[in-house]
Protein backbone atom coordinates (compact mmCIF):
# COMPACT_ATOMS: atom_id res chain seq x y z
CA UNK A 1 0.00 0.00 0.00
CA UNK A 2 3.07 2.29 1.17
CA UNK A 3 4.74 2.01 -2.36
CA UNK A 4 1.76 2.61 -4.37
CA UNK A 5 1.36 6.43 -2.65
CA UNK A 6 4.19 8.06 -4.03
CA UNK A 7 2.80 6.62 -7.32
CA UNK A 8 -0.58 8.19 -7.30
CA UNK A 9 0.88 11.43 -6.04
CA UNK A 10 2.94 11.59 -8.85
CA UNK A 11 -0.13 10.93 -11.34
CA UNK A 12 -1.73 14.16 -9.37
CA UNK A 13 0.90 16.16 -9.60
CA UNK A 14 1.45 15.36 -13.59
CA UNK A 15 -2.40 15.89 -13.60
CA UNK A 16 -2.45 19.53 -12.28
CA UNK A 17 0.80 20.39 -14.25
CA UNK A 18 -1.14 19.48 -17.84
CA UNK A 19 -4.41 21.18 -16.48
CA UNK A 20 -2.75 24.19 -15.47
CA UNK A 21 -0.92 23.95 -18.78
CA UNK A 22 -3.72 23.72 -20.71
CA UNK A 23 -5.36 26.89 -18.96
CA UNK A 24 -1.75 29.18 -19.96
CA UNK A 25 -2.69 27.87 -23.46
CA UNK A 26 -6.05 29.12 -23.45
CA UNK A 27 -5.45 32.49 -21.42
CA UNK A 28 -2.21 32.50 -24.44
CA UNK A 29 -4.85 32.10 -27.10
CA UNK A 30 -7.57 34.80 -25.50
CA UNK A 31 -5.03 36.91 -25.71
CA UNK A 32 -3.69 36.64 -29.22
CA UNK A 33 -7.73 36.72 -30.40
CA UNK A 34 -8.11 40.06 -28.13
CA UNK A 35 -4.62 41.45 -30.00
CA UNK A 36 -5.52 40.59 -33.31
CA UNK A 37 -9.30 41.94 -32.90
CA UNK A 38 -7.92 44.62 -31.80
CA UNK A 39 -5.49 45.01 -34.69
CA UNK A 40 -7.81 44.40 -37.18
CA UNK A 41 -10.19 47.47 -35.93
CA UNK A 42 -7.17 49.55 -36.10
CA UNK A 43 -5.67 48.79 -39.37
CA UNK A 44 -9.23 49.13 -40.85
CA UNK A 45 -10.13 52.20 -38.38
CA UNK A 46 -10.87 54.38 -41.33
CA UNK A 47 -13.29 51.86 -43.22
CA UNK A 48 -14.86 50.66 -40.29
CA UNK A 49 -15.90 53.93 -39.51
CA UNK A 50 -16.91 55.06 -42.96
CA UNK A 51 -19.21 51.90 -42.98
CA UNK A 52 -21.01 53.18 -39.60
CA UNK A 53 -21.62 56.38 -40.64
CA UNK A 54 -23.20 55.78 -43.65
CA UNK A 55 -25.28 52.65 -41.84
CA UNK A 56 -26.62 54.96 -39.38
CA UNK A 57 -27.33 57.97 -42.17
CA UNK A 58 -28.62 55.41 -44.03
CA UNK A 59 -30.64 53.91 -41.17
CA UNK A 60 -32.19 57.35 -40.62
CA UNK A 61 -33.60 57.80 -44.02
CA UNK A 62 -35.36 54.67 -44.34
CA UNK A 63 -36.58 54.80 -40.94
CA UNK A 64 -37.89 58.58 -41.99
CA UNK A 65 -38.88 57.75 -45.20
CA UNK A 66 -40.16 53.73 -44.99
CA UNK A 67 -42.78 54.14 -41.96
CA UNK A 68 -45.56 52.35 -41.56
CA UNK A 69 -48.58 53.06 -39.72
CA UNK A 70 -51.21 50.69 -38.23
CA UNK A 71 -55.03 51.84 -38.02
CA UNK A 72 -57.93 50.16 -35.94
CA UNK A 73 -61.84 50.40 -35.95
CA UNK A 74 -64.45 48.70 -33.50
CA UNK A 75 -67.34 48.03 -35.22
CA UNK A 76 -70.84 46.26 -34.16
CA UNK A 77 -72.41 44.33 -36.97
CA UNK A 78 -76.35 44.51 -36.73
CA UNK A 79 -78.82 42.31 -38.15
CA UNK A 80 -76.98 39.46 -37.90
CA UNK A 81 -74.47 40.51 -40.64
CA UNK A 82 -71.34 39.08 -39.15
CA UNK A 83 -70.99 36.95 -41.76
CA UNK A 84 -71.66 40.01 -44.42
CA UNK A 85 -68.83 41.86 -43.02
CA UNK A 86 -66.13 39.48 -42.28
CA UNK A 87 -66.78 38.50 -46.50
CA UNK A 88 -66.45 42.32 -47.23
CA UNK A 89 -63.11 42.32 -45.25
CA UNK A 90 -62.08 39.32 -47.24
CA UNK A 91 -62.64 41.08 -50.50
CA UNK A 92 -61.06 44.30 -49.57
CA UNK A 93 -57.93 42.46 -48.96
CA UNK A 94 -57.95 40.50 -51.93
CA UNK A 95 -58.20 43.55 -54.40
CA UNK A 96 -55.41 44.96 -51.84
CA UNK A 97 -53.13 41.68 -52.41
CA UNK A 98 -53.92 41.65 -56.34
CA UNK A 99 -53.15 45.72 -56.80
CA UNK A 100 -56.65 46.37 -57.73
CA UNK A 101 -56.38 50.40 -57.16
CA UNK A 102 -59.57 50.80 -59.40
CA UNK A 103 -61.63 48.17 -57.35
CA UNK A 104 -60.34 50.28 -54.19
CA UNK A 105 -61.16 53.75 -55.40
CA UNK A 106 -64.27 53.39 -57.79
CA UNK A 107 -66.04 50.69 -55.29
CA UNK A 108 -64.60 50.71 -52.02
CA UNK A 109 -64.35 54.91 -52.35
CA UNK A 110 -60.84 54.40 -51.33
CA UNK A 111 -59.07 58.26 -51.93
CA UNK A 112 -55.35 56.60 -52.09
CA UNK A 113 -55.73 52.97 -52.72
CA UNK A 114 -51.78 52.50 -53.39
CA UNK A 115 -51.03 53.37 -50.19
CA UNK A 116 -53.11 50.69 -48.38
CA UNK A 117 -51.40 47.64 -47.31
CA UNK A 118 -53.42 44.93 -45.87
CA UNK A 119 -56.36 44.61 -43.76
CA UNK A 120 -57.79 42.51 -41.27
CA UNK A 121 -60.72 41.84 -39.16
CA UNK A 122 -60.82 40.19 -35.55
CA UNK A 123 -63.80 39.55 -32.75
CA UNK A 124 -63.05 41.10 -29.51
CA UNK A 125 -63.35 38.04 -27.40
CA UNK A 126 -66.01 39.02 -24.63
CA UNK A 127 -67.17 35.87 -23.16
CA UNK A 128 -69.28 37.30 -20.49
CA UNK A 129 -71.21 39.96 -22.73
CA UNK A 130 -71.75 36.59 -25.05
CA UNK A 131 -73.68 34.54 -22.27
CA UNK A 132 -74.99 37.72 -20.59
CA UNK A 133 -79.13 37.17 -20.37
CA UNK A 134 -78.59 34.14 -22.83
CA UNK A 135 -78.58 30.82 -20.94
CA UNK A 136 -78.30 28.56 -24.21
CA UNK A 137 -75.07 30.31 -24.88
CA UNK A 138 -73.67 29.56 -21.33
CA UNK A 139 -74.60 25.96 -21.98
CA UNK A 140 -73.27 25.91 -25.65
CA UNK A 141 -69.76 26.82 -23.97
CA UNK A 142 -70.45 24.07 -21.18
CA UNK A 143 -70.37 21.43 -23.52
CA UNK A 144 -68.08 22.46 -25.51
CA UNK A 145 -65.52 23.13 -23.11
CA UNK A 146 -66.02 19.07 -22.03
CA UNK A 147 -64.37 18.25 -24.87
CA UNK A 148 -61.96 20.47 -25.33
CA UNK A 149 -59.21 23.20 -24.42
CA UNK A 150 -61.85 26.15 -23.44
CA UNK A 151 -59.52 29.01 -24.49
CA UNK A 152 -59.40 27.73 -27.97
CA UNK A 153 -62.91 27.48 -28.34
CA UNK A 154 -63.55 30.67 -27.29
CA UNK A 155 -61.40 32.23 -29.97
CA UNK A 156 -62.56 29.97 -32.67
CA UNK A 157 -63.94 31.34 -35.69
CA UNK A 158 -67.54 29.89 -34.85
CA UNK A 159 -67.76 31.31 -31.55
CA UNK A 160 -66.03 34.40 -31.88
CA UNK A 161 -68.27 35.67 -34.67
CA UNK A 162 -71.40 35.64 -32.32
CA UNK A 163 -69.46 38.11 -30.50
CA UNK A 164 -70.56 41.76 -30.06
CA UNK A 165 -67.50 43.91 -31.07
CA UNK A 166 -64.78 43.50 -33.84
CA UNK A 167 -61.71 44.91 -34.53
CA UNK A 168 -61.18 46.14 -38.16
CA UNK A 169 -57.16 46.36 -38.40
CA UNK A 170 -55.38 48.08 -41.52
CA UNK A 171 -51.97 49.12 -42.11
CA UNK A 172 -50.99 52.13 -44.48
CA UNK A 173 -47.62 53.59 -46.12
CA UNK A 174 -48.61 56.99 -44.92
CA UNK A 175 -50.72 58.58 -42.15
CA UNK A 176 -53.95 59.09 -42.88
CA UNK A 177 -57.74 60.38 -42.28
CA UNK A 178 -61.13 59.43 -41.56
CA UNK A 179 -62.54 60.89 -44.71
CA UNK A 180 -59.34 59.12 -46.53
CA UNK A 181 -60.24 55.61 -45.66
CA UNK A 182 -61.85 54.72 -42.73
CA UNK A 183 -65.25 56.80 -43.85
CA UNK A 184 -65.17 55.27 -47.55
CA UNK A 185 -64.61 51.45 -46.04
CA UNK A 186 -67.92 52.04 -43.67
CA UNK A 187 -69.93 53.23 -46.46
CA UNK A 188 -68.95 50.47 -48.26
CA UNK A 189 -69.83 47.81 -45.42
CA UNK A 190 -72.96 49.64 -45.26
CA UNK A 191 -74.12 49.67 -48.92
CA UNK A 192 -76.74 46.50 -48.69
CA UNK A 193 -80.13 46.56 -50.14
CA UNK A 194 -80.79 43.25 -48.31
CA UNK A 195 -79.87 44.17 -44.70
CA UNK A 196 -80.89 47.55 -45.26
CA UNK A 197 -84.52 46.27 -45.43
CA UNK A 198 -83.98 43.82 -42.29
CA UNK A 199 -82.50 47.27 -40.51
CA UNK A 200 -86.00 49.33 -41.21
CA UNK A 201 -87.85 46.37 -40.24
CA UNK A 202 -86.24 46.07 -37.09
CA UNK A 203 -86.53 50.13 -36.69
CA UNK A 204 -89.80 50.31 -37.20
CA UNK A 205 -90.48 46.93 -34.54
CA UNK A 206 -88.75 48.54 -32.08
CA UNK A 207 -90.43 51.83 -32.52
CA UNK A 208 -93.70 50.25 -32.59
CA UNK A 209 -93.24 48.34 -29.16
CA UNK A 210 -91.92 51.56 -27.50
CA UNK A 211 -95.12 53.10 -28.90
CA UNK A 212 -97.62 50.18 -27.29
CA UNK A 213 -95.33 50.54 -24.05
CA UNK A 214 -96.23 53.94 -23.77
CA UNK A 215 -99.74 52.89 -24.05
CA UNK A 216 -99.71 50.75 -21.30
CA UNK A 217 -97.53 52.83 -18.80
CA UNK A 218 -100.23 55.83 -19.32
CA UNK A 219 -102.85 53.27 -18.57
CA UNK A 220 -101.24 52.29 -15.24
CA UNK A 221 -100.65 55.76 -14.21
CA UNK A 222 -104.38 56.14 -14.81
CA UNK A 223 -105.09 53.42 -12.20
CA UNK A 224 -102.40 54.47 -10.17
CA UNK A 225 -103.90 58.50 -10.26
CA UNK A 226 -107.52 56.93 -9.97
CA UNK A 227 -106.39 54.65 -6.72
CA UNK A 228 -104.39 57.86 -5.20
CA UNK A 229 -107.32 59.91 -5.80
CA UNK A 230 -109.46 57.52 -3.62
CA UNK A 231 -107.28 56.87 -1.27
CA UNK A 232 -107.11 60.44 -0.68
CA UNK A 233 -110.78 61.04 -0.85
CA UNK A 234 -111.74 58.95 1.95
CA UNK A 235 -110.81 57.69 5.31
CA UNK A 236 -109.82 54.23 5.53
CA UNK A 237 -111.57 51.28 4.44
CA UNK A 238 -112.70 48.17 2.72
CA UNK A 239 -111.60 48.62 -0.42
CA UNK A 240 -108.26 49.83 0.82
CA UNK A 241 -108.15 46.73 3.01
CA UNK A 242 -108.36 45.02 0.14
CA UNK A 243 -105.91 46.75 -2.19
CA UNK A 244 -103.36 46.19 0.85
CA UNK A 245 -104.22 42.66 1.52
CA UNK A 246 -104.13 41.94 -2.30
CA UNK A 247 -100.59 41.49 -4.43
CA UNK A 248 -102.66 43.12 -7.77
CA UNK A 249 -101.57 46.92 -6.87
CA UNK A 250 -97.60 45.23 -6.43
CA UNK A 251 -97.87 43.81 -10.00
CA UNK A 252 -99.36 47.10 -11.91
CA UNK A 253 -96.24 48.58 -9.53
CA UNK A 254 -93.54 46.30 -11.18
CA UNK A 255 -95.23 46.25 -14.32
CA UNK A 256 -94.77 49.51 -14.57
CA UNK A 257 -91.14 49.33 -13.22
CA UNK A 258 -90.40 46.71 -16.02
CA UNK A 259 -92.06 48.24 -19.13
CA UNK A 260 -89.82 51.44 -18.25
CA UNK A 261 -86.17 49.66 -18.08
CA UNK A 262 -87.55 48.20 -21.03
CA UNK A 263 -87.92 51.48 -22.98
CA UNK A 264 -84.88 52.96 -21.89
CA UNK A 265 -82.91 49.76 -23.27
CA UNK A 266 -84.87 50.38 -26.76
CA UNK A 267 -83.70 54.09 -26.85
CA UNK A 268 -79.93 52.97 -26.35
CA UNK A 269 -80.62 50.02 -28.67
CA UNK A 270 -81.80 52.37 -31.77
CA UNK A 271 -78.65 54.16 -30.81
CA UNK A 272 -76.84 51.45 -31.92
CA UNK A 273 -78.86 50.59 -35.12
CA UNK A 274 -78.55 53.54 -37.33
CA UNK A 275 -75.99 51.68 -39.25
CA UNK A 276 -75.77 48.17 -40.39
CA UNK A 277 -72.07 47.91 -39.72
CA UNK A 278 -72.38 50.46 -36.94
CA UNK A 279 -68.10 52.04 -35.90
CA UNK A 280 -67.97 52.67 -32.18
CA UNK A 281 -64.33 53.86 -32.56
CA UNK A 282 -61.48 54.28 -34.28
CA UNK A 283 -57.90 54.68 -33.44
CA UNK A 284 -55.39 56.02 -36.69
CA UNK A 285 -52.18 56.45 -37.24
CA UNK A 286 -49.90 54.77 -35.01
CA UNK A 287 -46.23 53.88 -36.23
CA UNK A 288 -45.25 50.69 -36.46
CA UNK A 289 -42.40 49.71 -34.43
CA UNK A 290 -42.89 45.94 -35.38
CA UNK A 291 -39.73 44.08 -37.15
CA UNK A 292 -37.03 46.32 -38.14
CA UNK A 293 -39.81 49.38 -37.87
CA UNK A 294 -37.97 52.33 -36.95
CA UNK A 295 -34.77 50.74 -36.12
CA UNK A 296 -32.40 50.79 -39.37
CA UNK A 297 -30.57 53.49 -37.64
CA UNK A 298 -28.97 50.80 -35.21
CA UNK A 299 -29.13 47.56 -37.41
CA UNK A 300 -27.91 48.91 -40.58
CA UNK A 301 -24.35 50.03 -38.84
CA UNK A 302 -24.10 46.28 -37.00
CA UNK A 303 -25.26 44.77 -40.54
CA UNK A 304 -22.27 46.81 -42.54
CA UNK A 305 -19.54 45.53 -39.57
CA UNK A 306 -20.59 42.80 -39.48
CA UNK A 307 -21.00 42.20 -43.22
CA UNK A 308 -16.91 43.62 -43.79
CA UNK A 309 -16.08 41.68 -41.07
CA UNK A 310 -16.77 38.06 -42.53
CA UNK A 311 -15.99 39.57 -46.37
CA UNK A 312 -12.19 39.73 -44.67
CA UNK A 313 -12.43 36.59 -43.07
CA UNK A 314 -13.64 34.92 -46.23
CA UNK A 315 -10.49 36.52 -48.25
CA UNK A 316 -7.99 35.71 -45.05
CA UNK A 317 -9.19 31.90 -45.29
CA UNK A 318 -9.17 32.18 -49.40
CA UNK A 319 -5.81 33.39 -49.37
CA UNK A 320 -4.55 30.88 -47.22
CA UNK A 321 -6.04 27.99 -48.94
CA UNK A 322 -4.52 29.22 -52.05
CA UNK A 323 -0.82 29.67 -50.31
CA UNK A 324 -1.64 26.23 -49.00
CA UNK A 325 -2.43 24.70 -52.82
CA UNK A 326 -0.07 26.48 -54.22
CA UNK A 327 2.52 24.65 -51.44
CA UNK A 328 1.52 21.62 -52.54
Amino acid sequence: MNNNQPNNQEDQEIDLSQIFQKIGKLFDWINTFLFKCIQFFVKNAILILILLVIGVGLGFYLDATKKTYDHQIIVTPNFESTDYLYSKIGLIESKIKERDTIFLKEIVGIKKPKEILKIAIKSITDVYKFIEDKKENFELIKLMAEGGDIKKILEDNLTSKNYTLHTITFKTKKQTSNTEIVEPILNYLNETDYYKKIQKETVNNIQVKMIQNDTIISQINGVLNGFSNMVNGAQKSDKLVYYNENTQLNDIIKTKEILINEQGVHRVELVGLDKIIKDNSSTLNIENTNSVNGKLKLILPILFLLSFILIRLFLGYYKNQMRKSKMI
